[in-house]
């Protein structure tokens, strides 16, 4: 008994000494991020409800079916678990040992002992997922590549010592009479039936052998957790409490310097835009670093790392966090002259900039940091809530605005959307193009005055008002609102682009000059009216999601609907009803704005579902795991030279589906597809006869037949395609 004690404390003490000092750097490092905004401590109860269903109820891990059941199985394993390393410590002190009140249950030692084998199998199921979506076997499709694969073996490695050395100390304890169940603990007693020949005193040592083996085991991994990506263990619940509520989708966050947020127009010569070095993350950031599981669940949804771009998510977080830890020693040390006294490789780390290529000693490529479509399916998918989009904006805003450093293709957007407010530089006076030719006038509302009988202000939006695609959306809206005596109108001249492109690029001040522009429009026309009245509908799901959710951080709150939600709603109000049938097998792709940062998914369907004759299928990839049509982020305005173009790859899958009508619910969305499609007809891979349009459009169809192609809009001669780069620049 003196024995064993003494070498279970001195195995706990060094344990906890070593474990103790890494924490201690962790912290201190994480202690030396900026300020985060303020409402991270907000909501305590949805937070601590978020906990529960995510780590505790491994909610999004479940959603990968085998792996999370898996996940799931090892996680309440060790959860459960803990149970028998109080027995174990408790045995070094008292052979007879039992957890007060509940130490000699019976459901406790079944429970234990049925956990044991969930863990094995557990483990099992994990070696092989490993073994067949190896990086050896699937290259860059496995979600492993760039993994720490051969930590991650180990770690399997000792949670299996972990559950034998555990069913060990319990079978010899069962024949040494030192056991606290009677009944129950099945597995244990299963293996206690295989040693029992061996004699009292074998089993004595095979007790002592096990105890010390299991708690060295269980030490070893304390160890080797804080040490390793398996930090996740013990930060997840961390990471998930302070994440952004609900979720980091739909609105960014506003530009903070030192713990305050940035007055753009007042701003301090001090503040720093962006992020231009890791000290400059905040500590949720360097949080989000070391909480990276490495599990590649970002990486496998990546539309940019799909389509052989350098950009993938988990990467990305990797070599932030193997940055924020090579750094340290310069970060934590006292003064300049500790600094100083540092080996030149430290020395050498810490002066490496945050982005810049590899011949520069960059952390993070330029290619990597503008790959990125902001679509969102790597937070999506992240089980322990990291931010990664919140991240890379936050380096392009260092970039555009205290580097001046971004693709150059993307600056006459840029100079378009300062000079006209729209990223073509059409100017105002193209902007109700869209409405000639429809059999009623479409009202603009004058200046300083909203009518009373109107209920809706219709934002028409740059691509709805310049784009010969997205003219004909804003038209089948305009017609069906009419037809089902829906008061509207629209701003005309007076509106401008709400700046989504430029705030994904990372040029926030130019997003802050457009946005509160049309703050001050819009709250001008709408004049004293109720905030619950301010109601805008709009057919863009970027120009949704700024108005809806990013407005507000500007003064401008307005009550914002998607056009496929107000046309759902009158479907469903019978204030439009579809009769004529439309005899089309479609297929209906979800705007990663709309559907995964807004989770407007039925609206769309609805209206689908609705008119006689359409057959829906849905592609592989659809609603929360719909794959990007390689848009967002600006990257509408920006060549594709790397890897193959993501809205191929999209066009792709819902050709797949053998599709009349390829729909959507976005502009933007509507013009790569149909630029997919057309490139996949020039190659002779898609039926002439397919069509990409709107869900409104289809929805017109069917509410009455169209009016005879002369009443179609005059085409506008100067109005160039909403395409790429080379288009805008031109």
């Amino acid at each position: 008994m003196v024995v064993r004690l003494v070498i279970g404390l001195a195995l706990t003490a060094a344990a906890f000494a070593l474990a103790g000092r890494r924490v201690f750097t962790l912290y201190r490092l994480g202690a030396s991020g900026q300020p985060v905004e303020p409402d991270r401590t907000r909501n305590v109860g949805t937070r601590l409800w978020a906990v529960a269903t995510e780590v505790f109820g491994q909610r999004k891990l479940l959603k990968w079916t085998g792996a999370g059941a898996a996940h799931f199985a090892v996680f309440w394993g060790f959860v459960i678990l803990g149970a028998t390393i109080v027995e174990g410590y408790g045995a070094l002190f008292d052979r007879d040992f039992h957890i007060p009140l509940i130490g000699t249950m019976t459901w406790l030692g079944a429970l234990e002992d049925t956990f044991i084998v969930a863990v094995l199998v557990g483990l099992v199921a994990f070696s092989a997922i490993r073994l067949v979506q190896s990086p050896a076997r699937e290259g860059r499709k496995s979600r492993f590549f760039g993994s720490h694969t051969a930590a991650a073996w180990v770690v399997l490695f000792m949670i299996f010592n972990v559950m034998w050395t555990l069913l060990l100390c319990r079978a010899a304890q069962i024949n040494t009479g030192n056991f606290p169940f009677e009944h129950g603990a099945f597995a244990s007693q299963a293996v206690a039936d295989w040693l029992e020949p061996a004699g009292g005193s074998a089993n004595d040592a095979l007790e002592t052998a096990g105890l010390l083996g299991t708690l060295a085991v269980v030490l070893g991994f304390l160890v080797l957790v804080v040490h390793s990506k398996h930090l996740h263990i013990f930060l997840a619940p961390l990471n998930v409490l302070f994440s952004r509520r609900p979720r980091a989708l739909g609105t960014l966050l506003p530009v903070y310097s030192g713990g305050k947020a940035v007055d753009f127009e007042d701003p301090d010569e001090d503040d720093k835009i962006g992020r231009g070095a890791v000290e400059d993350f905040t500590w949720k950031g360097l949080l989000d670093f070391a909480t990276c599981t490495e599990c590649g669940r970002c990486q496998s949804q990546c539309p940019a790392w799909n389509t052989g771009k350098p950009l993938s998510p988990k990467l990305l977080i990797m070599a932030l966090r193997d940055h924020a830890l090579a750094k340290a020693p310069y970060l934590l040390a006292a003064d300049d002259k500790a600094r100083e006294a540092l080996p030149a490789a430290d020395a050498a780390e810490a002066a490496r900039p945050l982005v810049g290529t590899q011949d520069q000693g960059g952390v993070i490529d330029p290619d990597v940091l503008w790959s990125c479509v902001t679509c969102g399916a790597c937070v999506e998918q992240c089980p322990v809530d990291i931010e990664h989009v919140d991240h890379i904006v936050d380096m392009r805003r260092y970039q555009v605005l205290m580097e001046s450093a971004f693709p150059k293709e993307a600056g006459s957007m840029l100079r378009n959307l300062e000079r006209s407010g729209d990223p073509w530089g059409r100017g105002g006076k193209a902007r109700l193009e869209w409405a000639k030719g429809l059999p009623f006038e479409v009202r603009v509302l004058p200046k300083g005055e909203f009518p009373e009988d109107v209920e809706y202000l219709f934002w028409v939006g740059c691509a709805g008002s310049l784009d010969d695609n997205a003219k004909k959306t804003s038209r089948a809206v305009a017609e069906l609102l009419h037809a089902a005596g829906v008061e509207f109108a629209v701003l005309g001249k007076s509106e401008s682009c709400t700046g989504d492109a430029a705030r994904r690029m990372g040029q926030e001040m130019l997003f802050h000059e457009l946005a509160q522009k049309n703050v001050e429009t819009l709250d001008r026309a709408f004049g004293d009216r109720d905030a619950s009245a301010r109601k805008i509908v709009v057919t863009c799901a970027h120009c949704f999601n700024t108005l809806s959710n990013e407005y507000p951080q500007l003064g401008g709150n307005y009550q914002v609907i998607h056009h496929t939600e107000l046309l759902a709603e009158l479907v469903a109000a019978g204030k439009l009803v579809p009769t004529t049938p439309v005899d089309a097998a479609v297929t209906y792709h979800d705007p990663c704005y709309l559907g995964r940062h807004n989770r407007v998914f039925s609206p769309p369907r609805e209206i689908l579902g609705s008119v006689p004759g359409v057959r829906l299928t849905e592609m592989p990839r659809s609603k929360e795991r719909s794959f990007c049509c390689g848009a967002g982020g600006a990257r509408m305005w920006m060549e594709e030279t790397i890897g193959t173009r993501i809205n191929e790859t999209r066009t792709d899958e819902a050709l797949g589906t053998k599709p009349d009508l390829v729909t959507a619910a976005c502009p933007y969305c509507i013009v790569m597809l149909t630029d997919g499609v057309a490139t996949r007809k020039q190659e002779g891979k898609a039926d002439e006869a397919v069509q990409v349009t709107d869900v409104s459009q289809v929805l017109l169809r069917s509410i009455r037949v169209r009016e005879p192609e002369s009443a179609e809009p005059a085409e506008a001669p100067a109005a160039p395609k909403a395409s790429p780069a080379a288009d805008a620049a031109g």
